[in-house]
């Protein structure tokens, strides 16, 4: 059976995958909530999608901040409905040698990519579940699969968000949520020239959220917990 959410909630919405992501739900009549933490860009992004007869509404979030990922939920709601669907997008990458790196940049890299994910499906579950209705779909990365010099904090979030969305599926199975993880490899994204500088894209973001649209909708509920890679 096929999967038709109304409400879907795109963080890192304001640029590359997430921003290609929320325009892609839109355009099959979705009500998207965009999040992310610069406000401008993400003005943007939403007044594109409205501009194109979309359903889009902005709502500056830092995901890792609890409260603020609450006040996105309730915002969310209070605007658009109740939430059917979850893309975790939001991801930052720092490049630094382990024996080099400051505490807080590991920090900042892991707070963003796996806390961020973390808090954003906490908050969105308890309804989901009550409802027994909802597809959460977790943006890892190839580097969830292997490892990179100079980008090991990045590389243990993405690995970590591998785990957590299996984790989290099999807790929900039975409760009518389905889990989904994505792992592109390399995307013509600002995060990939600030990764892996010099790096030549194999894909455009567009091709990565088409593969987070099928998930969101046309994936069989048996595939909870998979992770898709998509090379491009």
């Amino acid at each position: 059976m096929t999967f038709d959410p109304k409400v879907a909630i795109v963080t890192g919405a304001s640029k590359g995958i997430g921003r290609a992501t929320a325009s892609a739900l839109a355009s099959r009549g979705l009500a998207v909530a965009l999040a992310a933490r610069e406000p401008e860009p993400l003005a943007r992004a939403a007044r594109a999608i409205r501009d194109a007869g979309g359903h889009a509404e902005s709502i500056p979030t830092d995901v890792s901040d609890s409260t603020r990922v609450g006040k996105l939920v309730e915002e969310t709601v209070r605007r658009l409905g109740p939430v059917d669907l979850l893309v975790n997008n939001a991801g930052v990458v720092a490049r630094s040698l382990v024996a080099e790196m400051e505490e807080a940049v590991w920090d900042q890299v892991l707070d963003v990519n796996l806390k961020g994910a973390f808090l954003c499906t906490k908050a969105v579950l308890p309804e989901m579940m009550r409802r027994r209705r909802g597809r959460i779909v977790q943006v890892s990365s190839i580097s969830g699969t292997l490892g990179t010099p100079a980008l090991s904090a990045y590389c243990a979030s993405k690995w970590g968000l591998l785990g957590f969305a299996k984790a989290t599926a099999e807790e929900t199975r039975e409760h009518g949520v389905h889990v989904f993880c994505v792992c592109p490899g390399s995307v013509a994204t600002e995060m990939l020239q600030k990764g892996l500088p010099g790096a030549e894209p194999r894909m455009e973001p567009e091709a990565v959220a088409n593969v987070i649209v099928y998930l969101a909708t046309q994936a069989p509920a048996a595939m909870t917990g998979a992770a898709v890679n998509i090379f491009g």
